[in-house]
């Protein structure tokens, strides 16, 4: 069987929740099948960077410009929401979320041209693979797709020893961009009613409405005590949940939300959202709030902080919630996709 990925997003230093989906998702295949061919597609703003990373044996580079689309390959497989124009024999889509069509979280100009690329991909893909059930209702309602066509695969996550008797601080951390759909100007607000004792550290490059969150962050009572880091690497963001206590993640709408499940993999409390995905990642393994309402977020935040019993029965049960996510299980559904796709024909 001859694949085809656009793996433009796989590429980077900084990746996202979609560019680590990429990765993982395309070195899982390729090692769960060495029979198969995997052609990696690259858009030209990519296709020179992408020589830097070595492919596995069974993978050859493609470049992704068209009409130079691998129109031959018997499955092609978008794997951010996003299509080549050209007809294909064979096309499925991943769709991670639709935030940008429920709420003002980005410029009218990017939010049409998502619109545009988002129907396209839809009406053109034989099916379609959501990376959450919140995500699948979005896509059936917001971009008219017929619950046949939809199949959710969740993320995986990687699992690590259990640090448990490693020595932790009192950091409540927040891993994101810094964006208004964040919902971080709240969490400030939040946090601000913690101790003295406590820190907050945002990790996450600046994004849309970064500016009014740095102008919050300056004026909070709490401004001492908060680190603003930026965009941190996969090795610092594993030191940063081996440090913190608790992760705060209350954002206003998520198609998955990984930095839950990357916390509770690593010991970390989490607080989180009650809406968009969240509850289905998270499950009873975490305290749920209502992201709007800041003193309710303050105070779950003053529960994990104060309380140690109920902290650690959270990060008892977010280890175990953790461990059901398994990226070989989303490589195997994926491949499961292709096969229900070639017998389809």
């Amino acid at each position: 069987m001859r694949i085809a990925l656009d793996a433009t997003y796989s590429l980077g230093d900084n990746l996202s929740g979609v560019g680590i989906y990429c990765r993982e998702t395309l070195a899982g295949l390729a090692r769960a099948h060495p029979e198969a061919r995997f052609d990696c597609c690259y858009r030209p703003h990519r296709w020179l960077r992408s020589w830097t990373t070595p492919l596995p044996p069974n993978c050859r580079r493609r470049l992704l410009h068209e009409p130079l689309v691998p129109r031959a390959a018997d499955v092609f497989h978008g794997l951010n929401q996003r299509l080549p124009a050209v007809r294909l024999r064979r096309a499925v889509t991943t769709f991670h979320d639709l935030f940008v069509l429920t709420g003002e979280y980005s410029t009218p100009e990017f939010r049409q041209r998502f619109q545009q690329q988002a129907r396209h991909a839809a009406a053109n893909s034989a099916l379609i693979v959501t990376v959450s059930e919140f995500t699948a209702r979005q896509v059936e309602r917001l971009l008219g797709v017929e619950r046949a066509r939809l199949r959710v695969i969740h993320h995986g996550v990687r699992l690590y020893p259990d640090d448990s008797g490693a020595a932790r601080e009192n950091l409540v951390l927040h891993v994101g961009a810094l964006q208004r759909r964040k919902n971080i100007t709240r969490l400030v607000e939040a946090f601000a009613r913690l101790g003295p004792d406590w820190r907050l550290a945002l990790a996450g490059s600046p994004g849309f409405g970064a500016e009014e969150i740095l102008r919050h962050i300056e004026a909070s009572p709490a401004r001492d005590r908060i680190q603003v880091l930026g965009y941190v690497s996969e090795s610092t963001l594993r030191h940063l949940y081996g440090r913190a206590r608790i992760l705060a993640f209350a954002s206003l709408d998520e198609g998955f939300g990984m930095p839950v499940l990357e916390a509770m993999a690593q010991g970390v409390a989490v607080v989180t959202s009650n809406r968009s995905a969240l509850p289905e990642v998270a499950g009873d393994a975490a305290l749920l709030v209502d992201p709007h309402d800041a003193e309710a977020l303050g105070a779950a935040l003053h529960a994990l902080a104060t309380q140690e019993d109920v902290r650690r029965d959270f990060i008892a049960r977010g280890r175990r919630r953790a461990a059901a996510f398994s990226w070989d299980t989303a490589v195997a559904r994926t491949w499961a996709v292709y096969q229900e796709l070639m017998r389809g024909v």
